[in-house]
């Protein structure tokens, strides 16, 4: 069961669609504090994001569940506003990670799986 008062990675994100690099960056949030919560940017219609939130989380839940992940133990799923910042002061007890996941897992492009999926007539 998900522990809402436990320490929590955060992953902020738009996941159009959820992608490997998207699993492998979970895994790497997971494994620093046990717990990750999932934030969907609510940004279906703005610019190239075709897929709304509840199809976001769906997929996040599929594409974790194959991995043995599952939803509310691992990690938790939140639809959030289109945060395009995040601002704050001196010391507020939170840090901000970047992980290198490799150059084949940065390569990995949202967009161009959108555009392969148009292609296929799948969106």
């Amino acid at each position: 069961m998900f522990d809402w008062k436990k320490p929590t990675v955060q992953m902020l994100g738009r996941w159009q669609p959820w992608h490997k690099g998207h699993t492998e960056l979970f895994k790497k949030a997971l494994a620093k504090e046990g717990q990750v919560c999932i934030m969907i940017r609510d940004v279906q219609g703005w610019q190239d994001n075709p897929f709304n939130t509840i199809e976001v989380a769906d997929n996040i839940i599929k594409e974790l569940k194959k991995e043995s992940f599952t939803y509310d133990k691992e990690y938790v799923i939140m639809k959030v506003p289109n945060i395009v910042d995040i601002s704050y002061g001196r010391d507020v007890g939170y840090t901000f990670t970047e992980h290198k996941l490799g150059k084949k897992m940065h390569e990995i492009s949202a967009s161009k799986i959108r555009d392969d999926m148009r292609k296929k007539g799948i969106m």
